[in-house]
């Protein structure tokens, strides 16, 4: 397969407000006194009070705002949903359109870095140590959170390097690699120790970090794809989406000439654009109708931008080919329809479930999630966050889960700073 589109791939597709525009578009703000776009971003991030910085040309004070209240601002800025979340809320719907609050976060994250500013900062005295298993957007949360209170942290992760789905799993056209090393760098200023290639379970197990720090926090996500029940579902070809775009992101995947995607959310949007953007030709087939999609819609004009095609209220029925991938198989939702498209390639974006091993005997939910109840499990001085615990949800909603748990672990520990 030729890489010649791969510079279009690693470019990211939206481009930065300047400075004018992020004013003038911060200028449409109605100054809402109850602030329904604040109340409605899970991690606290506040954009009534950083737009309202905007509007008077306080950049430092917008970009505080938004780095106090979210270590990792600068990511959820280009992969929240916020047209689901903040931007729905926005009273300006009622008018004409909301705000573009995501743009507008992303311009004050874009000038923190531009201009060098500093604003997390960690005590010189530690007081209590605490390990995060896990190097995703939860652990990082919880590791920035808690680094900031006093405490020494250090981040295991299996992976080569750390930041989890960031790292991994976001098509660089969305989430550009170097925004997602900044962050990182930003929480290991901190003084957050990172010891990669180490797994939990193999390497090091719960119980022996348990005697050697005050707290854990288990944020490992969820590792495995989920399968079909379908023929053909174990042939040469068929992949999960999360180890496509690792291995995209990682310039080591082998990409089909006639590509299809299954599902309709923002990693099958992902995975197509991925696809599409190395040549292939692509299809999206998806169960739902274009409106159940579960995608950014912006996401699905992309990928459609690039000539991926859709086939909606389609189910899978089978996977044809004797050792490799041949053909897809699919069948109407409608009871009638059916479809066969050539393929040599079949990525799987239907979700993800735990492939965690033993993590000390924490209690789990029938889906093998790990209980919590304020972030903490039923382990004294054991904790947890993020898609472990949720069931794969949002970035900013991992974040949420982990600096929730680092308020309950510094409780656990002797106080909260």
């Amino acid at each position: 397969m030729s890489m010649k589109k791969i510079p279009e791939y690693m470019e990211e597709i939206v481009k930065p407000y300047d400075s004018r525009t992020a004013m003038e578009e911060a200028s449409r703000c109605l100054l809402c006194h109850d602030a329904p776009c604040s109340k409605a971003c899970p991690a606290g991030t506040d954009p009534a009070s950083f737009i309202m910085s905007l509007r008077f040309r306080n950049i430092k004070g917008a970009a505080e705002t938004i780095r106090t209240a979210n270590p990792l601002g600068g990511v959820c800025a280009r992969v929240c949903p916020y047209d689901k979340l903040c931007e729905q809320a926005c009273s300006r719907c009622g008018i004409d359109k909301p705000i573009a609050i995501g743009r507008l976060q992303r311009f004050a994250a874009d000038q923190e870095s531009l201009f060098g500013m500093k604003i997390m900062e960690a005590p010189a005295k530690k007081n209590g140590k605490a390990a995060c298993i896990g190097a995703g957007p939860a652990s990082l949360a919880c590791a920035a959170m808690l680094a900031q209170a006093g405490v020494e942290v250090t981040v295991y992760e299996k992976k080569a390097l750390p930041g989890g789905l960031l790292t991994y799993g976001i098509i660089p056209s969305r989430l550009p690699n170097e925004v997602v090393e900044r962050e990182v760098r930003h929480v290991a200023d901190l003084g957050v120790r990172f010891v990669c290639h180490t797994e939990i379970g193999k390497d090091i197990s719960v119980d022996e970090l348990r005697k050697q720090y005050d707290a854990v926090f288990i944020g490992t996500g969820l590792g495995a794809a989920k399968t079909l029940d379908i023929p053909g579902s174990q042939l040469k070809g068929v992949i999960g989406a999360l180890e496509f775009l690792a291995e995209a992101k990682t310039g080591h995947a082998k990409i089909g000439k006639q590509v299809v995607v299954i599902g309709g959310g923002d990693v099958a949007m992902d995975a197509a654009a991925t696809a599409a953007l190395h040549g292939a030709k692509t299809t999206v087939v998806y169960r739902r109708t274009l409106a159940e999609a579960p995608a950014n819609l912006d996401e699905i004009a992309f990928a459609q931008s690039l000539g991926v095609g859709f086939c909606f209220q389609f189910r899978p029925v089978a996977i044809e080919g004797e050792r490799s991938v041949s053909a897809f198989r699919a069948a109407g939702t409608d009871g009638e329809s059916h479809i066969t498209l050539k393929a040599d390639q079949v990525i799987l974006a239907i979700g993800q479930s735990c492939e965690n091993p033993e993590l000390g005997g924490v209690s789990r939910t029938e889906k093998n999630l790990i209980l919590v109840e304020n972030g903490a499990t039923n382990l004294p001085g054991v904790f947890a966050g993020g898609d472990i615990t949720n069931g794969g949800k949002t970035v900013v909603q991992a974040v949420a889960d982990g600096k929730l748990a680092a308020y309950s672990m510094l409780k656990f520990m002797g106080g909260v700073k």
